[in-house]
């Protein structure tokens, strides 16, 4: 798809073709395109064929939004899904303070960062050096009502003066030629031009890959991961609010963690077993997880707390101990056998085993279920026998 592409498919009859294509979704795809090709050219049939498809796809981020949200194949996998979006624009109008803040938006993409800052109530001035995004963040700005609120254009990230707004957002690409980095020195904009706009802005606020090593977070800057539904999504960086440190949230919920620096001490096993979500393992808040729930790591080095009782928290997920004995495959065989266990879960953290070799080495046989968990408990690897407790219904904290 390319800009002229694009642009037709904004004019009435390229709104035509893309509803005729999404009636389409599902059919075999040289069908789809026969079918359309009878009305439209080759150039508008392709373009609402993708568009089509993208927006099926963006449904999983963006809801019922999606069908009505334009998208670029690269846009869409780096877009911020919608529940991430809108907590960040919450939050930063929260650390601006009073009034509806200017926001300059330095790598807009297609626009799901800036739909959500807009709707909150921010003024955005967005950007991209891609001409093609450009138009399409544009389109979801005005097809969300929310034109006046933006002003979307052709530039680069640094050039922004982020001096003249309230507040700085950086969304840096994250792919090259090659796929996606991980390295935030090949990001685009690299990490030194980002660091630089940081460094004028009075807030800044930076979306970055979960696993940004921790020497590239800046000084003085807040790392908040950010987990939806158990999954580590993204990580933000917040500069300019006069707070450091790291913290984890939870979404939907809303939970809210702060590192506090307790340290969890180690110690023998207990009835339970807690996984921390993977929010707060990031963030190295496993310490303060393991103090919500009285608990105690089953090795200092691995990120599984252990407590006698049970405790209701969104912050880990909960296993009640039915065995534990060090690694041996016969003897884990033995006891799954024992057990009738036709159907294991298998957790590991600290152990070297594969776990799919070790699923087909089990010869599983019987109609029970468990939860096999590999560790090391102090320095030797282990094996936990467990079953999960329901997760926890409790309202959002916020620490």
């Amino acid at each position: 798809m390319d800009l002229d592409a694009f642009t037709e498919l904004l004019t009435p009859r390229g709104r035509r073709a893309l509803a005729e294509a999404e009636e389409l979704a599902g059919a075999d795809p040289v069908a789809a395109a026969t079918t359309l090709r009878r009305t439209y050219d080759a150039a508008l049939t392709s373009a609402a064929l993708t568009q089509a498809g993208l927006r099926a796809r963006a449904v999983a981020k963006f809801g019922a939004d999606a069908g009505r949200m334009f998208f670029t194949p690269h846009g869409l996998e780096q877009s911020t899904r919608a529940e991430v979006a809108e907590h960040r624009a919450r939050r930063l109008l929260a650390l601006h303070g009073e009034g509806a803040p200017r926001v300059v938006d330095a790598c807009c993409g297609v626009g799901g960062d800036l739909l959500a800052l807009a709707r909150a109530g921010c003024t955005v001035t967005a950007m991209d050096t891609d001409p093609l995004t450009v138009a399409v963040a544009r389109a979801n700005a005005e097809a969300f009502g929310l034109a006046d609120r933006v002003t979307v254009r052709v530039g680069d990230a640094a050039e922004v003066r982020p001096e003249e707004y309230d507040v700085l957002f950086a969304d840096p690409a994250r792919r090259t030629g090659r796929g996606r980095t991980f390295d935030p020195m090949a990001y685009s904009p690299p990490w030194p031009v980002v660091l630089d706009l940081v460094a004028r802005a009075r807030l800044a606020c930076l979306k970055v890959a979960p696993g940004i090593p921790y020497e590239f977070i800046p000084e003085g800057a807040e790392a908040e991961w950010v987990s939806y539904k158990g999954e580590v999504k993204e990580a933000t960086l917040w500069s300019g609010h006069g707070a450091g440190g790291r913290r984890a949230t939870l979404l939907p919920g809303g939970h809210t963690l702060a590192a506090t620096g307790v340290r969890a001490p180690a110690g023998a096993p207990g009835r339970y077993v807690y996984e921390p979500d993977g929010a707060a393992v990031r963030a190295h808040l496993v310490g303060e997880v393991a103090e919500l729930v009285g608990g105690r790591l089953l090795d200092p080095m691995i990120a599984y707390i252990t407590s006698d009782a049970e405790v209701a928290t969104p912050w880990a997920s909960a296993y009640e101990v039915d065995d534990i004995f060090p690694f041996s495959l016969k003897k884990l065989r033995t006891a799954l056998r024992e057990r009738q266990i036709g159907n294991v879960t298998i957790k590991k953290r600290g152990s070297a085993i594969d776990i799919e070799r070790l699923r087909a080495d089990l010869r599983l046989k019987g109609d029970n279920s468990l939860i096999v968990i590999l560790t090391r408990i102090a320095d030797k690897p282990s094996v936990i026998l467990c079953k999960a407790l329901p997760p926890a219904r409790t309202g959002s904290s916020v620490r």
